[in-house]
């Protein structure tokens, strides 16, 4: 009995359509970052579970996709852990790799790793998969690619002006024009936290907090409770639940909320400054938002947060990132300042897909068929073909001499924009006729005009 193909949920097959508007988004993404002095790595993607595991909380520790050891290391299974229901240990015991969850902790183990090979400030990219086991949904995958740019090395702000100008640049060149980049930093968070008398509740507040948009002011309150966060503290906090205005009004509030306390007036000194600065030097199509409630990747960032969303379009963030002073010093090396953001790639194409902004020329890669109409015909076809291709023209010659029906059905379903038909006329009269398939026009021409004409369109 056969088996019916299919694949897990959460992955995909990419046809060729799909692959062509992938690659344009990875090429537009890879110009911009070299633009910026950014040069490509790329990591294994099997990595050690002690490499993974630890650096993205409890609930990205469950994420992780382990790898089953094998052969004589799988008959190492504790299998006391299992008995015990100690799940964790019995894990450990049966795998000791996994696939990445990122590629900002695998980026960290290489900086440290290749650390003497390396010149600082470091700045790299990379466009790789992910693998996280997370529940499948919109927008949402089990696989899916991460286009990453950071720079280890340096703890000055001009990197946190580039990364914004990146995000604007990339965004705008794919033709998006409603986009927000919400920006924050993380100590501001902690000092609100401290301001409030719960320093050590950083986690629970910000989390609660960073709902607001989803729940509402009662909701975030509920959830602070549930959360043990005291009633004064509560009461502490309220006030950011009702800020407005533009970002130099939210920053002058903020500055009398943390008045006296100095990590957080640092977290505003330093928002101010990139804020200060992209005002100075513009952006293209994107709006920068100062977000007071904005909170991710607590475990590991220090300073500045990024998190862009397509305000069109209801998927969910579409880039993020941040500042992480102390991420190389899971590994052991310390003092090295890192700061990235990543873009998904995933996502960003099902917003370029909804609001239809892939460019025709990128669905359709091929630009010349040549119309076969029989052997004689086809070696004037692929002489010509040879001169377009070495030109730079994606060309193709129909592999036999079907009915005209069937090769034209071929052009269109490949969005092929010129056909090309030499028959004997054109062959004995020493030119070319092609047909223009989106308006139907037809032209005779000599081959050189023909070469001339296809090379500026």
């Amino acid at each position: 009995m056969s088996i019916k193909p299919s694949i897990l949920k959460g992955t995909r097959d990419f046809l060729p359509v799909t692959m062509a508007k992938r690659n344009y988004i990875f090429s537009t993404v890879r110009s911009v970052f070299e633009k910026y002095g950014f040069a490509a790595i790329e990591t294994p993607t099997i990595e050690k579970t002690e490499t993974l595991m630890g650096k993205y909380g409890e609930e990205g520790d469950r994420l992780i996709f382990r790898v089953l050891n094998l052969g004589d290391k799988l008959a190492l299974a504790d299998t006391d852990a299992l008995a015990d229901s100690n799940l964790p240990r019995f894990a450990n015991s049966i795998s000791d790799k996994a696939l990445r969850y990122d590629l900002t902790v695998p980026f960290a183990r290489f900086v440290v790793q290749h650390q003497s090979e390396l010149s600082f400030p470091f700045k790299r990219y990379q466009i790789q998969p992910v693998w996280r086991a997370d529940r499948p949904q919109k927008g949402r995958y089990r696989e899916f690619y991460q286009c990453d740019v950071d720079v280890v090395g340096s703890d000055s702000l001009v990197y946190e002006v580039e990364l914004i100008q990146i995000f604007d640049d990339v965004l705008s060149n794919l033709g998006l024009t409603d986009f927000s980049i919400k920006f924050n930093n993380r100590k501001i968070l902690t000092g609100i936290a401290e301001v409030c008398g719960e320093a050590d509740k950083l986690v629970d507040i910000t989390v609660a907090i960073d709902k607001l948009d989803k729940i509402g002011v009662e909701g975030v309150i509920k959830e602070l409770e549930q959360r043990g966060v005291g009633d004064l503290a509560i009461k502490k906090i309220s006030p950011l639940f009702n800020l407005s205005g533009n970002n130099e009004t939210l920053v002058e509030q903020l500055r009398e909320f943390l008045k006296g306390n100095e990590v957080g007036l640092k977290g505003l000194d330093e928002l101010s400054y990139v804020l200060s600065q992209i005002k100075l030097l513009g952006l293209n199509k994107a709006k920068l938002e100062f977000e007071v409630t904005l909170a991710r990747g607590l475990s590991y960032y220090t300073g500045a947060i990024f998190e862009v969303v397509a305000n069109n379009v209801q998927i969910g963030s579409i880039c993020g990132g941040g500042r992480y002073d102390n991420l190389t010093e899971l590994f052991g090396l310390s003092g090295m300042s890192g700061v990235g953001v990543s873009f998904g790639a995933d996502r960003i194409y099902d917003v370029m897909e909804t609001l239809n902004l892939f460019p025709e020329a990128v669905i359709s890669g091929t630009q010349i068929l040549f119309v076969n109409f029989g052997e004689i015909e086809q070696k004037s076809c692929l002489k010509l073909a040879k001169l377009l291709r070495d030109n730079d023209i994606p060309t193709e010659v129909y592999p036999s001499a079907a009915k005209m029906k069937k090769q034209m059905k071929y052009a269109n379903d490949k969005h092929i924009p010129i056909v090309v038909m030499l028959g004997d006329n054109e062959i004995n009269s020493n030119t070319v006729t092609y047909k223009i398939m989106a308006t139907g026009e037809q032209e005779t021409c000599s081959g050189e005009e023909f070469i001339q004409k296809i090379s500026t369109l």
